[in-house]
């Protein structure tokens, strides 16, 4: 009985001194549905150029082989090419998960370990959990929205640590930010919007 007192009292310190989150990376079903239809596209616009060069249909609806190359059939190449290399790029983030990554704050050492998916290679950044300031939450409406988590330190340019893409909701983003700071002991900065 004391030895399951002893194991659950360790674990619990443990729990006070490390905190993990995982950060999602590009492998998203927007990403996913947005590659396929680029894909789609691309693969439809050159299929429609080359049957207007050819004055063969080989696509299955329409007829695009009535189309004049120049500059209908042309262009619809160039689109075609166009799509099809935005195509690949996006299904290379996929494939590499482009964005994923751990924080990883160990009290114990006093140690932040951000580890980041890059494209070529995975990036790994240490800072002293003693130089961190702040928890900060951003959040830039607009065009381009944008709300995320970002730790303030001491002396360096401030570190974004959520993941990218959309938007996420206030609530979760308000949660996360204040169960960050309460963890490390540091203050929770209000919406600073940018």
């Amino acid at each position: 009985m004391s030895a399951d007192l002893m194991e659950s009292s360790n674990n619990s310190d443990s729990m006070e001194n490390f905190l993990e989150q995982i950060v999602n990376g590009s492998k998203k079903r927007s990403n996913y549905i947005v590659a396929s239809m680029l894909s789609i596209g691309g693969i439809g616009f050159s299929l429609a150029s080359l049957s207007s060069y050819f004055g063969k249909d080989l696509l299955p609806l329409g007829s695009p082989s009535t189309l004049i190359f120049v500059p209908q059939g042309l262009f619809m190449g160039f689109y075609g090419v166009l799509a099809i290399f935005l195509a690949c790029y996006l299904w290379a983030l996929i494939r590499v998960d482009y964005g994923s990554g751990l924080n990883r704050f160990d009290k114990a050492k006093g140690i932040l370990s951000v580890t980041r998916q890059g494209f070529l290679e995975e990036i790994n950044i240490e800072i002293p959990i003693e130089d961190i300031q702040a928890v900060k939450l951003e959040i830039r409406e607009g065009f381009n929205p944008r709300r995320r988590i970002v730790l303030r330190l001491k002396g360096r340019k401030d570190i974004p640590i959520s993941e990218v893409g959309g938007p996420q909701p206030l609530l979760l983003l308000e949660q996360e930010g204040a169960e960050l700071a309460r963890f490390l002991g540091v203050n929770l900065e209000g919406l600073s919007t940018n």
